[in-house]
Formats: C-alpha cells, structure tokens, sequence
C-alpha cells in the first residue's frame, strides 16, 4: 500500500537542517518513494495520513546500548555474573533472556528509536530478537550487535556482557567465534570502568595489551568487520586508534597526540553522558558508591565533554549513545542523551538532532537507507506536536513512530518515573 504523509512540517535530519512547508511524503514498500510539493503530488489511491502541522523527521539512533536490561535502578546490587551464567544454562533461561530483550527493543521503538547498536550482550540473544523482528515474529527496531564483546580476566565486564581473552591468539578465535553467531561488528573491552578502579583519580586503565588489539582489529577487519572499543582513559584510547579501532565507546581527558590520531584514522567517538551523570551527581539506585566511584564519574564525563568538543572543532565525527541497561539509562531515554550532548558540549538542538539521526547513521555505516527524510530512503520517521528544534523536550512525547514503511500510532512507553524526574532535571 502507498501512504501519503500531509500537512506535516518535515525536520529531514542534514545538518542545516529548516522547518520545511507545503511537502508530501509518500511511502511504499517500506521507503520514502517521494517528496513532493503538495500541489503537485500524486495520492491517488494512497492511504493519507493528515499530520495536523505536526513535526515528522528522521527516527532516533543509539549508537550505544545493553539490551537484556531497562535501566530502572535496582533497590540492591545484582551479580550480574552469576545471573548471565543461570540464564545461559538451559534454553528455558535462553528463551526468557531473548524475550527481556524483545521488550525492552519494542519499547524503545515506541520511543521512537529505529535503530539500536548493541555493544555487548549475553550471548547470540541479540541477533536472535534481530532476525525475528526482520522476519516479522516480534515488533522492533532495526537492531545492529555485536553480541558479546571481548574483554580480559578481570576486565570489564569479563564473564557478562564480554568473553575473556588470555592472550592475543585468543583474542583472535573470539572474534571468530562472534562472526559466527551472526554478529554485525566487534567489540573490545579495552579499559577498565569508572566502577572497575579504586584508585581515586585514575578510571579507565588501559587493561587489554596492544597485542590483544591489533590482532583482533587485523581479524575483524578482514572479514569484514568494524570494531568498537569500551575505552575511559587516554593511555586506552591511544592504544585502540593506534592499533585499528574504528569507534571509541565513551572517551577521555584529550591530549593533542589523542586529536591528532582521531583525525588521522578517521575513528569516532560515541559520546554517553546519560550514564555517567548519575553517578557523579550520586543519584539514588547508585549503591555502594565509594569516594573514588563518584570523582572518578566526574573525570569521565568531563573528559567525555571536552574530547566531544575537540572533535566537533576538527571535524571528527561525535556519535550519541545511552549505555542503555546501566541504572537511570533506559531504553526509551534516548532523547536525552541528545539534550545532555546539546547542553553539555555546547552544540544546538538542531545539531544534536542531526546527530542523533544522521551522523549516527554514517557512523553505523547505514546512512544509504536511514538517518534522514530522503527519496529511496527506508521509512523510518517519528512525528511531534512540538517543535524539538525550539525544546528538545518534544522529543519525549512521540505521537507517531513510523518504522519501515509501518505507522505506531500514538504508540504506549513504558516509562519509570522515579528515573525520568531527576534525569529530565539535569536538563534544565
């Protein structure tokens, strides 16, 4: 069926980006196959859809995201360990893990997420959710994961969401190993967290050896792989671009040998504020937060801050993620990690909004069928009452999501009001 978007003021997701007037959108067999002014469009046989002077742009990408959890704060640390390894043990524990994470895609989507990138997760879930909803068995997002990442013993989530490699040959059969459950991309656990250290001062340390790295970037890269590394400190960061990282997950404190190799590799960086800034503003549901927890949360997101900025000056690219599954970052949250990136680094709604939809899409390689409105584009837009270019706010009152060609109207979130209080509130 053709369907035909009218009365819609079109926000297209470029970076110079206008409130455009008097245009038709009309969709057919999943794309935009048109856009055309609408005294001259052609709807004939078209269903219409009548958008009221709403706003209609591209749908939202997370470039960074944990799928098996929502992000409500737990009342007590969990041992995630010990929980991935229970879930993994039987298929009864493998089908209920696949549908946690259904849910929580579904309801991302009907934020108005169209597609999320998984970067480490409990087993082949991921890929499992992602081929039933392009088969049509569940309702979700376009999803691309890595499934799980590669870490070190007693690195970053070593034993959950990462595989532990001993040594470089290791290293290189995991990357093997997730190719073959049908991964889109690697993923690297190169330093350690804000949670991982206690040393007051120091988040981050490099953990896995420059060996480790290139082996596994050389193997990725030859089958076709990009890597995305974890990284929270500066020795980690150099290390990755030196050794063929093509995205940095995060960021730090940057220095000019760190600008420099982000422009001469042409990496990016994904920026997530949302889940440090819990942390450092010591929200509840942060338990057991120690002394070197809390500043080193605040070194994080400054050093975060500051790279984001050197590279929006250099021209390098800055992509946007939540780290989706850490308390206080939900799945639907998305939109304010745009408002954080827009606040805190200094940038204008309309350039958050370009990030978020476009600039994640060239970053996630997909942006020849997503990321903006444009003929032979897929379908994947959401509409607003309000404007998000005057308050991106409007952002979190999605009336339609639009997916592929397929129209959610006025579609139900699942949302945590003891989370979106305070984390609306660092938007102010």
């Amino acid at each position: 069926m053709k369907t035909a978007y009218i009365n819609g003021i079109i926000l297209d997701g470029t970076l110079d980006m206008e409130p455009q007037t008097g245009k038709v959108i009309i969709v057919q067999d999943k794309k935009i196959v048109a856009i055309e002014d609408a005294d001259k469009a052609d709807i004939s046989g078209a269903k219409v859809i009548d958008l009221n002077n709403s706003y209609i742009m591209p749908g939202l990408i997370n470039l960074h995201a944990h799928l098996p959890g929502t992000g409500k704060p737990s009342k007590k640390p969990m041992n995630l360990e010990l929980v991935c390894k229970l879930i993994t043990s039987c298929e009864l524990g493998n089908r209920i893990g696949c549908n946690m994470v259904a849910t929580n895609v579904k309801n991302a989507l009907m934020a108005g997420v169209t597609t999320i990138r998984s970067v480490g997760g409990i087993s082949n879930y991921d890929a499992r959710v992602r081929d039933d909803i392009k088969m049509g068995k569940r309702v979700g997002p376009r999803i691309l994961t890595s499934n799980t990442a590669i870490s070190v013993p007693g690195g970053h989530m070593a034993g959950t969401f990462a595989y532990a490699a001993g040594n470089r040959e290791e290293a290189v059969k995991l990357v093997d190993k997730i190719a073959e459950s049908k991964a889109d991309f690697i993923k690297l656990m190169i330093t350690g967290g804000v949670m991982d250290s206690d040393e007051v001062g120091i988040p981050g340390a490099q953990l896995m050896p420059d060996d480790y790295i290139k082996a596994a970037c050389d193997r990725a890269h030859e089958l076709g792989l990009i890597v995305a590394a974890h990284c929270e400190g500066p020795a980690g960061i150099k290390a990755a671009l030196k050794n063929g990282v093509d995205t940095i997950e995060h960021g730090a404190k940057p220095d000019e040998e760190m600008v420099e190799l982000f422009k001469s590799t042409r990496a990016s960086q994904i920026v997530t504020l949302t889940p440090a800034l819990p942390y450092a503003e010591r929200f509840e549901g942060m338990f057991n937060l120690s002394e070197a927890a809390v500043h080193n949360s605040a070194i994080v997101v400054e050093g975060m801050i500051e790279l984001a900025k050197k590279n929006n000056e250099q021209g390098t690219r800055v992509g946007l993620g939540t780290d989706s599954s850490c308390s206080y970052a939900t799945q639907y949250g998305v939109w304010r990690e745009l408002g954080y990136y827009a606040k805190y680094c200094n940038v204008s709604n309309s350039f958050a909004l370009h990030t978020g939809t476009l600039v994640n899409a060239r970053i996630a390689g997909i942006d020849d069928i997503t990321g903006s409105i444009e003929t032979g584009k897929m379908a994947d837009m959401i509409v607003t009452d309000k404007n998000p270019l005057e308050d991106i706010r409007a952002l979190d009152d999605v009336r339609m999501v639009i997916f592929e060609g397929t129209l959610y109207d006025n579609p139900e979130v699942n949302k945590y009001p003891e989370v979106d209080g305070p984390m609306n509130a660092l938007l102010d």
